[in-house]
């Protein structure tokens, strides 16, 4: 993975900057940890995401305004297992904001509370290509994942603002309400997904298929971030045909040219997957991304 070179920033932030009152100033890596945030922080909490959902997370322009951003942050909540490796360390360090540095209250790893999926058993190296060596990212789209991540978040809501840790309670039962109350809306589609066989683009969709009972029976990048050969995209083309995959699961960042030469060799559809509140104009919420989640993997069923 390429680690982006900053520029020194010129301005010094040695100003107090006022902003929401005596609401807790939250800054996500990703767009829905700050959508989980908010849903728990309520009118306590004012959320800003450094990045936006239709961008690669790991690679994120590392302008000197999300400095600014992370210097009157009070806490700092990223996916963590490397995801932001290449843009958002430097800028933790220039923020010159002590409350988010490593360990302290302020900074809010969300992959400590989630069970990790394929976690590498041998060393890493680049020969495997942009593998995380502690395992998989993208966790944050099981419902089962989310309401650990909330959980936790109102734990450290409340450690941050003790005078209102019977609010943050409230808010966690009413978004676990929210999102068991989803679930069992789109129970009638997620059964329909059960052994449904897709072809991811990228190693991304580990725990949504997990979750969704789908079965991975390979990937079109050779290795992960590594383009796929000729060869390789023969060989899976043929391996599709054999065992009738359904979908080809593709984050809407990617490039498309590759992922829509092998589906017109296939019968698989191709899915322009959300993978992040605002991927779309229409997903605004994490309930919103769900239900877009499912949406989309339906597609490939009917």
């Amino acid at each position: 993975m390429k680690i982006l070179t900053i520029l020194p920033v010129s301005i010094i932030l040695n100003f107090s900057i006022a902003f929401g009152g005596d609401a807790l100033n939250v800054v996500s890596s990703i767009q829905t940890l700050g959508a989980i945030a908010s849903e728990i922080g309520g009118d306590k909490v004012v959320v800003t995401s450094l990045s936006k959902g239709y961008m690669d997370p790991h690679f994120v322009d590392a302008k000197p305004s999300l400095v600014l951003d992370l210097h009157k942050a009070d806490l700092l909540i990223h996916v963590g297992l490397e995801l932001e490796v290449g843009w958002l360390p430097p800028l933790v360090q220039q923020s010159r904001n002590a409350n988010i540095q490593v360990g302290e209250n302020g900074d809010f790893e969300a992959a400590t509370v989630i069970h990790i999926l394929r976690v590498p058993t041998v060393r890493v190296t680049r020969a495997m290509g942009d593998l995380h060596p502690q395992g998989n990212p993208h966790f944050w789209i099981p419902p089962k994942n989310a309401l650990l991540i909330a959980k936790a978040l109102t734990e450290r809501f409340k450690k941050l603002k003790p005078d209102q840790g019977a609010y943050f309670d409230s808010q966690y039962s009413r978004f676990l309400i929210k999102v068991s109350e989803l679930e069992k809306k789109l129970e009638p589609q997620m059964r329909k997904t059960k052994g449904l066989k897709v072809v991811p683009f990228h190693d991304s969709w580990a725990y949504v298929s997990e979750w969704l009972g789908l079965e991975e029976t390979g990937y079109i990048e050779i290795k992960p971030g590594v383009p796929a050969s000729p060869q390789h995209l023969s060989t899976l083309i043929g391996k599709m045909n054999e065992d009738k995959t359904k979908a080809i699961l593709m984050e809407n960042y990617y490039n498309k040219s590759t992922a829509e030469s092998v589906a017109s060799n296939t019968k698989a559809k191709l899915l322009e997957m959300p993978s992040d509140v605002g991927a779309t104009p229409e997903i605004k919420t994490y309930s919103d991304l769900v239900t877009g989640v499912v949406t989309k993997i339906i597609e490939a069923v009917n």
